[in-house]
């Protein structure tokens, strides 16, 4: 396999428009003390941005030559670079202290590392993710949009989200097929179910649009909800509730 297969194969996209990068670390904007996370640093592009004074930079990539060069151009106590794949390592090491968040995400699992990042939401301070345009439609979406879905219920549940601007397919060195956006993530102060309970949200939530083209009634009519008495209306479709009324038939189903 060449390279650039081998690349296109882990999702390899690297920024390399200067004019975007410098717009991505003012939409950050590193401060003083920041303690940041960084999700496939690729050859160190955006990371470079990030330094600072007395900034710390834990950085996790799935290549292993990768994690090699950055160990050898940005050597620093305050600098750590970790060979792993982000769904599969534990990221425990994010209760330790409050985290910024950041990354150039593989399109392919983009989805699955914000999920997972849910779980370690106390811990995080925000969230500036690039993504594929489509990807960051649906979490920022808004009920009744044609975007709304599970997985905005399921990320606007933990955090609040705003997609910042969009960077086209010639800010990359190996141009992807798609547009894609810069988005920002901020947990909730007091997010209206806990974390323990998200593994059951999620599965409601999941039960709710397992049939798009059927009313929340009949989605849910393995469960005990009561639809009427919580004034939601029975005939509508999934996709018409807002998160509000998702908690709410939560937290009706635990009774």
């Amino acid at each position: 396999m060449n390279e650039r297969a081998h690349r296109r194969k882990l999702g390899q996209n690297y920024l390399i428009d200067p004019v975007i990068l410098f717009e991505i670390e003012r939409a950050i904007n590193p401060q003083k003390n920041n303690f940041f996370f960084e999700i496939g640093p690729g050859t160190g592009a955006l990371t470079k941005s990030l330094m600072g004074e007395d900034i710390k930079i834990l950085a996790m990539d799935l290549d292993e030559e990768n994690i090699n060069a950055l160990q050898a151009n940005f050597y620093h106590d305050n600098h750590q670079f970790i060979h792993g794949d982000i769904l599969h390592e534990s990221l425990d090491f994010l209760s330790e202290s409050a985290h910024r968040v950041v990354g150039n995400l593989p399109y392919n699992i983009s989805t699955q590392i914000i999920l997972k990042l849910i779980l370690h939401s106390p811990n995080i301070v925000d969230m500036h993710f690039l993504v594929q345009k489509e990807v960051a439609h649906r979490v920022c979406s808004s009920p009744g949009s044609k975007d709304w879905g599970r997985l905005a219920l399921k990320i606007g549940a933990f955090f609040q989200s705003t997609a910042l601007f969009n960077v086209p397919p010639e800010a990359f060195d190996i141009k992807p097929k798609v547009q894609s956006t810069l988005m920002r993530l901020i947990p909730r102060k007091d997010p209206q179910i806990s974390l323990s309970q998200y593994p059951d949200f999620s599965a409601l939530v999941d039960m709710a649009f397992a049939n798009k083209r059927k009313n929340i009634k009949n989605n849910l009519k393995k469960t005990s909800i009561d639809l009427v008495k919580l004034n939601i209306n029975p005939l509508a479709r999934a996709e018409e509730l807002s998160l509000d009324e998702f908690v709410v038939m939560f937290k009706s189903s635990l009774l």
